[in-house]
């Protein structure tokens, strides 16, 4: 039995076809990838100025024969209710439907078909599969978040307790929370580590202040995958020595797939099965290989939604060693978040946030931006772009979340803007501390 893909086969996900899709794509040599990658995205494009009347407004000076006449979309483009959004045939009870996780500061609601979505599972196997891990029996460690509501948060547990999950808590990372993770490794045949990347830095830190190499308390562990986060190199070096395993770095968007993943001889490979990946300049012109630009990237096969050009806010450099078949991300900037550290003294990763700000994110599209600043440990500043304020009943729900997932007593100040300042990269970042500048 195969409990992982047998839960997404009868939620109605075609993962059997989508694997068989996944084989032929990668089977194809250079001349045929080239065609074939030619022709996928000429057919997403083609499908979307048919038959999507967002996207025929969007594109409506577009040369199909000329790429670099498709505009660039940005998450501020999808800032609309999702019906408005979806191609002809689709509706939210027909596709797979999630929120992006809102750590660039630009949160909305995002839809793939249902075969996009299989496909997105199929490439994450395959990746997995490198390291020997199967979904469908190897056990993971998983450092994620949970909703605390009582629906969200057994339904969760359902799915982590069918998936083979065991999940930690990233919203209290004190030494005795960090002391209990270590006794579950001890007791359960771990097979790898998943999660976000501060969170798991700091299981590293706590082994490395106790003098434990993980593995040597739960000698099933082959590896660790992170993600969500920048994942520095001297943190990389940390827990490799604190894991005693090798430590992968994922790159992904929810809304997306996964866009790279380190291989077994350490390259950031990047996915060009499911994905077209650009590097364009501030002209929206692609740079050479081995120069940094904007990460813009195409998912060749989400009929439901568009994703053409998109901009995911992040800057990054290919590697003059890609080729169109099998290019290399060299460098990444962005997605990084500090620790909050509160006044007990518990420590918490700051996608904690993500957990929180989940009340101010709405399909309205009201709020357009936010970030969030750790001004003490006791208060807490939420910049925000919107087209009204955010209203007290919902200011209430916020400080609520937030002595929920955290503690009591912080202090929560709300500022309306009509722009956020923003780093060099052009990238918001939803979570800084002004306490804590380590990673």
């Amino acid at each position: 039995m195969k409990p992982f893909d047998l839960t997404l086969k009868l939620n109605g996900f075609p993962l059997t076809e989508a694997k068989q899709i996944l084989k032929t794509i990668q089977t194809k040599d250079e001349t045929e990838y080239a065609s074939y990658l030619q022709k996928q995205r000429l057919f997403i494009l083609n499908y979307h100025l048919k038959h999507n009347n967002f996207y025929k407004t969007f594109g409506q000076n577009i040369d199909s024969n000329n790429w670099n006449s498709v505009p660039v979309m940005t998450k501020s483009h999808l800032q609309q209710p999702l019906k408005q959004r979806l191609s002809d045939g689709f509706t939210p009870k027909n596709v797979y439907v999630n929120k992006t996780s809102g750590s660039s500061g630009d949160p909305f609601i995002f839809a793939k078909d249902k075969f996009c979505h299989a496909l997105t599972w199929a490439e994450i196997q395959d990746r997995f599969g490198w390291y020997s891990i199967d979904f469908n029996s190897s056990l993971q460690a998983r450092f994620y978040g949970i909703p605390l509501d009582t629906v969200g948060y057994y339904k969760e547990r359902l799915k982590d307790k069918l998936t083979k999950r065991y999940r930690f808590s990233i919203f209290n990372l004190s030494d005795s929370a960090l002391q209990t993770c270590l006794e579950q490794f001890k007791a359960k045949p771990f097979d790898y580590i998943n999660g976000y990347t501060s969170a798991i830095v700091q299981l590293a830190k706590y082994l490395q202040q106790k003098q434990i190499v993980l593995k040597s308390i739960c000698p099933t562990l082959k590896c660790c995958v992170v993600t969500s986060e920048m994942l520095f190199p001297d943190d990389k070096i940390l827990l490799e020595h604190a894991f005693g395993v090798p430590v992968i770095n994922e790159y992904g968007a929810s809304e997306l797939d996964l866009i790279a993943f380190q291989n077994p001889k350490d390259i950031w490979q990047v996915n060009s099965d499911t994905l077209f990946v650009e590097i364009l300049d501030e002209h929206n012109t692609p740079v050479p290989n081995g120069q940094e630009g904007r990460v813009v990237i195409t998912s060749l096969y989400n009929k439901a939604h568009p994703f053409i050009r998109y901009d995911l806010g992040d800057i990054g450099m290919l590697s003059k060693t890609s080729t169109l078949q099998y290019p290399v991300l060299e460098k990444l900037i962005g997605r990084t978040n500090d620790i909050a550290i509160l006044p007990s003294g518990k420590k918490a990763a700051g996608l904690t946030f993500y957990y929180i700000t989940k009340a101010i994110i709405e399909d309205d599209g009201n709020v357009k931006e936010f970030v969030i600043t750790q001004n003490s440990t006791a208060t807490f500043t939420i910049d925000y772009v919107a087209k009204t304020l955010i209203s007290e009943h919902k200011k209430e729900q916020i400080q609520a979340e937030i002595k929920r997932y955290l503690e009591n007593g912080l202090t929560i100040h709300f500022n309306k803007h009509n722009v956020l300042q923003r780093s060099k990269s052009g990238k918001l970042k939803q979570f800084s501390s002004s306490l804590n500048k380590n990673k």
